[in-house]
């Protein structure tokens, strides 16, 4: 089994290039937001249950919270650190999609359009940096990729992974 280390270092074997770098900290993002916002919206079987009430926030239990909770778990296999760090920008990313959604019920349109755009972007991003993007190798990469971002972050911080 890789250590944290070890899988944010081989990726970032393909992500060398400046401008590479910095579609992947515009696109990473956007395309984690944008698709649990599009899995938030597959029909779940227990529509109703209620999983957190944090003020006006309502965490229900669906597929993007089963998703995440996998996500969670594969993060604090890896790392303490990077797991505390995902779900905090988790938690982020569902208040984002519950605000967006108060203003517009048709998110899944904006979703999907962010989600195809930004990954038009990546691949972009892998032409220039002349790599192809590391999930073909392995697909457990694109868990990586939004690590790899908070990597950075925490060596600014000085956290350790």
């Amino acid at each position: 089994m890789k250590t944290a280390e070890e899988w944010i270092e081989e990726y970032g074997v393909s992500h060398q290039n400046p401008t590479n770098k910095l579609i992947h900290w515009i696109c990473v993002p956007l395309i984690m937001l944008s698709l649990l916002s599009l899995i938030s919206i597959i029909p779940f079987p227990f529509k109703n249950y209620e999983l957190l009430t944090v003020g006006d926030l309502v965490v229900k239990i669906n597929w993007m919270t089963l998703f995440l909770a996998y996500s969670i778990l594969f993060y604090l296999r890896l790392s303490f650190s990077i797991a505390i760090g995902m779900l905090l920008i988790a938690i982020l990313m569902i208040a984002s999609i519950s605000w967006i959604e108060f203003f517009d019920q048709t998110i899944w349109r904006l979703s999907l359009f962010i989600f195809i755009v930004s990954w038009i972007g990546q691949f972009v991003g892998h032409k220039i940096e002349g790599q192809k993007p590391s999930f073909f190798e392995d697909i457990q990469f694109l868990l990586i990729g939004p690590a790899w971002l908070l990597s950075f972050i925490y060596k600014k911080l000085g956290i350790k992974l």
